[in-house]
């Protein structure tokens, strides 16, 4: 069973149908007994890293998703989430991975919204089948900032984490759901680990 993670983020919806394309189905819960029966879960994220980790601490998913042992897979806020703190309302995240979330400095053009590339690529089974050709969508204003869990890179005004890892906790900053074959490429993949 695949779980995605009901919170007060957007995007359920779009993993969901995008698992479905996949052949794969999946239920969207809050239930801290299904999340860690699930074989898979998925912390997908459209919003704000203060209210998403205030719902996450109120009904103690933080807890829950820190023990999980199986392949989770973070999207987007869900990547943000994994770090140790946002600069996003000076949030403090749940700390899987080591390193900070800053927002694009003054003069970007925020959100950074549109098709880009990745760069230094690691040999991991997330990114089988993905190549410096592939464009993935992104849209976001804040990013995670290159440190030891680093498998990808994305460089828009400067380089910054695309994709990282720790243990069993997976992570990206663009949405696979909404990047076409290359993001289905990347699910698939998660799905198989």
């Amino acid at each position: 069973m695949i779980a995605i993670l009901k919170y007060n983020s957007g995007n359920t919806m779009s993993v969901q149908v995008a698992l479905q394309r996949l052949g794969h189905e999946s239920v969207v819960t809050a239930d801290p007994e299904i999340l860690l029966r699930a074989d898979r879960v998925i912390i997908p994220g459209v919003g704000e890293a203060r209210s998403a980790m205030s719902h996450l601490r109120e009904r103690g998913l933080d807890t829950v998703i820190l023990s999980l042992k199986q392949p989770v897979l973070g999207i987007c806020l869900g990547l943000q989430l994994m770090c140790n703190r946002s600069e996003e309302n000076d949030t403090e995240c749940l700390g899987i991975f080591d390193t900070l979330v800053r927002r694009f400095p003054p003069g970007a053009r925020v959100p950074h919204m549109g098709w880009n590339n990745l760069e230094n690529l690691s040999n991991t089974p997330l990114l089988d089948g993905l190549s410096l050709a592939d464009n993935l969508y992104y849209v976001h204003s804040y990013y995670a900032e290159l440190n030891s869990d680093t498998m990808a890179v994305c460089n828009y005004i400067l380089p910054f984490s695309a994709a990282m890892q720790h243990d069993n906790f997976y992570a990206v900053q663009f949405h696979p759901e909404k990047s076409a074959e290359a993001g289905a490429r990347l699910l698939k993949n998660f799905l198989e680990l």
